[in-house]
This record gives structure tokens, C-alpha cells and sequence, in this order.
């Protein structure tokens, strides 16, 4: 039958998701070469190469493990909205575990970032890229009681200001400690920024997200950067792959 780019990306999954970076290189080099033989040949009717990812430069298990669902509902539920420091860093734990923001990219948020018409909040990510994500509801609601009843008066427009003076934006280690003092509330062990970003693709998978739209959101390039970051098995995969751009499962 006709070779699709979900069968490609599903062999490219399924051969790599285990091998070493170096090795899955190969792979994708060679699997690239012998389709566009085929395409040149005639054999195939679509330039299937360009349907092959590239492949992250890490390996799975250098990565973190997410979290629980109990343990995030604990991180959340352990700043104390009736303070300003808790709305403040609550609206901060909800852009990490829902939206798998970086730390330095909640840092670097500024008030006109927040689209309320259009419900979207502006990133400004790696390499000095801009990217719209949709605003949860819930996320919003958060970002906007801090807004309303606890951000400090100033001339700053950053979204997220120290609490105590000097009364300036916080930075990405600022964030950090945000995580930190959370994970001290709800008597969990320490962890970072970058280990909520990981639950929140975790969990977007576990929900039933295909791999492309948990891309989106994560703003990764290549899928396989994804499916690798999500360490998801072989069979779970295979069942997302259909997602894959102009593929047929």
C-alpha cells in the first residue's frame, strides 16, 4: 500500500526512542536518504523525507520524572491566596504546570503580554522568539486576581514583581524560589521550573493530546524533541502518531 508520514514518524518513534543520540542520528539519516531514492524513483507519490524529525540532543533518561497529579494539586493548593505573595505565586505555578512555561519565560512576561480580548498570553522564548499560546480560563482567573488585588503599584510594566522592596520584576531564579517555597509548603522534595514543564507535557499526553499540539504548546521544533521530552512508551506512540501533519493512522 502507500507509504504514509504517520507510518514514517511511527518507525522513527518507535526505532529511536531507546537508542543513543548519535545512534538515532543514524537512523534518521539513513531512513531520510532511502526515501528520497524512493521519491526520485517514482516509488513513492509525496517527498517523504521531509516528514522524518530530527533528533534532540539528549537522551530520555537524562530527563526528569514528572509529577504526580496529587503532588502538583498539592504544589498549587499550598500558596495561600488571602496573601499577596500567594496569589502572586499561585498565578506563577499555574503558567508552569499548565502551560509548561520556563522559568525565565514567566520572568520576562510584561503586563501587555496578556491578550484578555483574544485570551492569549504573548512568550518570548529561546532565541528571542515570540509565540501566542491559548490562556486557560483557570490560568487567566489566577494571572488576574494577582493583577487585581495584590501586584505593587509601579511604573514597571513586568508582570511579576518582587513583593518587598526593591519592588522590581522577578527573575528566572526569582521563579525558581517560587517552586522551591511551594514544594516546602506541601513537604515535597525540592524541584525546579524545568520539572513542572515536564508534568505539564506529561500530563497534556495522559489527557489524551497528540504529540504535535503538545509541541505546539511546549513551542519545541521537532516532534521527536516531544515524544522524547514526554518519555512515552512505544505503544502509546504508535497511538498519537496518527496526529502526525498530512499522515493517515
Amino acid at each position: 500500500g502507500r507509504l504514509t508520514t504517520a507510518e514514517v514518524s511511527r518507525f522513527v518513534l518507535k526505532e529511536c526512542g531507546q537508542r543513543s543520540v548519535g545512534s538515532a542520528k543514524n537512523v534518521v539519516m539513513a531512513l531520510r536518504s532511502w526515501l528520497r531514492f524512493l521519491y526520485v524513483e517514482g516509488l513513492t507519490a509525496n517527498p517523504l523525507a521531509a516528514a522524518v524529525p530530527g533528533v534532540a540532543p539528549w537522551r530520555t533518561n537524562s530527563l526528569p520524572h514528572a509529577l504526580d497529579h496529587g503532588a502538583v494539586t498539592q504544589l498549587v493548593h499550598s500558596c495561600d491566596r488571602r496573601t499577596s505573595t500567594g496569589r502572586r505565586d499561585h498565578a506563577i505555578l499555574q503558567l508552569l504546570v499548565r502551560l509548561g512555561l520556563r522559568a525565565g519565560e514567566v520572568a520576562a512576561l510584561k503586563l501587555d503580554d496578556v491578550d484578555w480580548r483574544q485570551g492569549e498570553i504573548v512568550i518570548h522564548g529561546k532565541a528571542d522568539r515570540r509565540e501566542r499560546l491559548p490562556l486557560p480560563i483557570d490560568v487567566g482567573e489566577a494571572v488576574a486576581g494577582y493583577l487585581r488585588w495584590s501586584r505593587p503599584r509601579t511604573g514597571s510594566r513586568r508582570l511579576f514583581l518582587r513583593v518587598k522592596a526593591p519592588i522590581v520584576g522577578l527573575s528566572g531564579d526569582g521563579v525558581t524560589r517560587v517552586v522551591h517555597a511551594a514544594c516546602r509548603r506541601a513537604g515535597l522534595q525540592l524541584v525546579g521550573a524545568h520539572r513542572l514543564r515536564h508534568t505539564a507535557a506529561t500530563e497534556m499526553l495522559r489527557r489524551g493530546g497528540g504529540l504535535v499540539e503538545i509541541g505546539q504548546v511546549l513551542r519545541h521544533r521537532s516532534l521527536l524533541t516531544t515524544a522524547i521530552y514526554a518519555k512515552v512508551d512505544s505503544a502509546t506512540l504508535q497511538g498519537l502518531a496518527r496526529h502526525w501533519p498530512g499522515g493517515a493512522a
